[in-house]
């Protein structure tokens, strides 16, 4: 027991002390109120008074020093019983002055540490190498963390001693008093076989996959029936010989539809191997297959980590839906609440059956007829595709007699010669609005088109999307992680090349013959040259097909080239970028656009990229633009590289061959380190 216990309990008797004089005083006031009433009373109780007081002083100093040793041979005896119990404490316990140096230390500790002679006055950090300084809970009164010390694991607790009470269990003698309220209890405890379990439980956790073969009927199209069952036998060995070796059940219940129950711990070797079966399956190589039109394909969604066996097969058949929407051949996976995506690096199937294209022109038939008007709005910085998309919803509402409203945000170089091929029609007066213009004008009876994209960010009015109850989405990106929700219709086809051809094909099935103008027809193949780079990149056979119907309806190539035509200032930049640009593993051609004096930045800057990608030996382009507090990349590929996986790592999207994303607060320094961190990082993972 030191000294300043002894002081405090001192002070404690003497408050008892004069608790009891309080009383006294107390009895002498009522005295004189008694002397008041009655001379004789009050001199009697005067007397009492004073006998009252001299026995409280006599008694006083009679029990003091007794009832003092008593407090202390207490307190000492408790002190001790305390120590004693913590030298047995089970687990390592030690006390640590303000620097972290140990002052003392259980047996506990100590056999961990294997160093008793060495203990005391050590900087914890020097004895129990996985503890830091910074661990210390400076500014609160306890922390605490998990550590790997001597191949063991341990939860280790730090708190303040004086927050607790402690600090009068011990006695300190070279720790200023002062520093008394600075000392730490560090108490570890063992997890080790806890981790075990708790690693044995997650790997053994329930994981629920389905999988689709991706174009069942396109790559079996002109196989003999019984040929098709070898073809399909095929496929389920080996996707049964696959999964069999991870431990996992796949059992089909559709003819082209699997699913499969798996470990966490299979599931862990599936991502660790990129999906190699996505490969495996794509590369079958028998001799039916070898005259197939299409190598067969399978998509992947997988739902882990939510909670129940319900809740993955709900997050299984999300990422499936989304893993198709994307274009197929990859895996789409939602672990907890974020989403990957492994594969997707051959381009979406071309499909021939329009089927889809008419279901879905019927019911955007229905939609609008039943709307009061309908506003059409595509990304920000609205390019040719989107246009020319709008331009043909447009004429669909015309032919219904529907009033229709057109969301242009910008006026750019590029956009304008579009605009003024309108500016003279009496049908589009009034037609194109800017985006504050379209707030005021939807109502309950408003169908909301969005076209050429399907990520709520990006569209031109955000607002919109909240104030409008009918939302029809058409695009042709593949979807990503973000999706316009509540949509009443959706039609989302990466097959495609551009949004323009599929309202091509949406035309040719509407409910009542639609009849295009030059103008109009002009405005929609411009859509198609645009994201095809002029019928170079991503075109199939149904791309053609709605380009020969444009032409019929009165398109016209050399117009719409002209529509094409660059600026002097825009041609000189795309001279600037080319010049500059830097090859990345002798593969991927980096560069920056200049953004001076260019109307249009982002856009001379994908086409800078479409161009870098005639160089031989490139397998895939970026080029960075800065707009004001915005980095744009443009990411071009052509069959190799899938930039879409690229530019989504880095929060943007796209296609496979084409794709982009946007940076904002940042410099082209660091964008051009953060592309090439990504790449690397991709590269060396496999990833693409």
């Amino acid at each position: 027991m030191n000294s300043s216990d002894m002081q405090f309990n001192n002070s404690q008797l003497a408050a008892y002390a004069k608790f009891l004089a309080g009383l006294a005083i107390l009895l002498v006031a009522v005295n004189i109120w008694v002397y008041t009433i009655a001379f004789y009373a009050g001199l009697a109780m005067s007397f009492g008074i004073v006998a009252y007081v001299v026995i409280i002083i006599i008694y006083y100093n009679v029990k003091k020093k007794t009832a003092l040793e008593s407090l202390i041979g207490f307190a000492t005896s408790f002190s001790t019983l305390s120590v004693y119990q913590m030298e047995r404490f089970d687990f390592p316990y030690a006390i640590l002055d303000k620097t972290g140096k140990i002052l003392w230390f259980n047996p506990a500790f100590a056999a961990i540490t294997a160093e008793i002679p060495k203990l005391k006055k050590q900087p914890v950090y020097e004895v129990v190498t996985a503890l830091s300084p910074e661990m210390l809970p400076h500014h609160g009164t306890e922390t605490s963390v998990d550590i790997d010390y001597n191949n063991r694991q341990y939860r280790v607790y730090i708190r303040l001693l004086a927050d607790y009470g402690d600090v009068s269990s011990f006695s300190f003698p070279d720790v200023p008093v002062q520093d008394l309220a600075h000392l730490f209890a560090i108490s570890m405890f063992d997890n080790t076989e806890l981790a075990v379990y708790r690693k044995k439980y997650e790997e053994e956790m329930a994981v629920v996959a389905l999988l689709y073969l991706d174009n069942y009927e396109e790559s079996l199209e002109g196989v003999e029936e019984v040929e098709r069952s070898i073809v399909t036998a095929v496929i389920d060995r080996k996707l049964s010989e696959y999964f069999s070796q991870m431990d996992a059940v796949i059992r089909k219940f559709e003819r082209d539809k699997y699913i499969i129950f798996m470990k966490n711990g299979s599931f862990a070797k599936l991502k660790e191997n990129h999906f190699q079966v996505l490969e495996d399956v794509k590369n079958l190589k028998t001799d039916l297959t070898a005259h197939m039109p299409n190598a067969p394909t399978i998509s992947i969604g997988v739902g882990t980590n939510q909670g129940s066996y319900m809740g993955n097969f709900d997050a299984a058949r999300t990422c499936i839906e989304l893993a198709l929407g994307r274009g197929g051949d990859q895996a789409a996976v939602k672990d907890g609440e974020g989403i990957q995506y492994f594969g997707g690096k051959s381009q979406a199937a071309d499909k021939s059956s329009r089927v889809k294209s008419r279901v879905k022109a019927h019911a955007l038939y229905e939609i609008m007829n039943n709307s009061g008007n309908i506003i059409v709005m595509g990304h920000r910085n609205i390019d040719a595709d989107a246009f020319g998309a709008a331009i043909g919803i447009a004429a669909c509402a015309r032919t219904i007699g529907k009033r229709i409203r057109i969301i242009v945000d910008n006026n750019t170089s590029a956009m304008r010669p579009l605009l003024e091929a309108f500016a003279e029609i009496p049908e589009y007066d009034s037609v194109f609005i800017s985006p504050e213009q379209a707030l005021e004008e939807v109502n309950d009876y408003t169908m909301l088109m969005i076209v050429d994209t399907t990520n709520p960010r990006f569209t031109a009015c955000d607002p919109l999307l909240e104030k409008s109850k009918n939302i029809v989405v058409l695009d042709h990106h593949r979807r990503g992680s973000q999706v316009i929700a509540n949509s009443v219709l959706s039609y989302v086809e990466p097959y495609a090349s551009s949004t323009c051809e599929m309202v091509a094909e949406i035309m040719q099935y509407f409910d009542v013959p639609v009849k295009l103008t030059n103008a109009e027809a002009d405005a929609l193949y411009a859509g198609i040259i645009l994201d095809t780079d002029s019928f170079l990149q991503k075109t199939g056979v149904r791309t053609f097909e709605a380009a020969g119907y444009l032409r019929r309806c009165g398109a016209d190539a050399t117009r719409v080239r002209k529509l094409f035509r660059e600026n002097l200032s825009d041609y000189l930049a795309k001279g600037e970028a080319i010049k500059n640009v830097k090859l990345l593993r002798a593969s991927y051609a980096i560069s920056v656009c200049p953004a001076e004096g260019l109307e249009n930045p982002s856009i001379v800057g994908a086409q800078t990229a479409n161009e870098l990608l005639n160089i031989v030996g490139v397998k895939a382009s970026f080029v960075l633009t800065k707009v004001q507090d915005t980095v744009y990349i443009s990411a071009r590929a052509i069959d190799e590289v899938n930039v879409q996986l690229v530019m989504e790592r880095m929060g943007g999207g796209g296609h496979l061959s084409i794709a982009g994303t946007q940076l904002k607060g940042v410099t082209i320094e660091e964008a051009l380190e953060r592309l090439s961190v990504t790449l690397e990082q991709m590269l060396d993972g496999g990833e693409i």
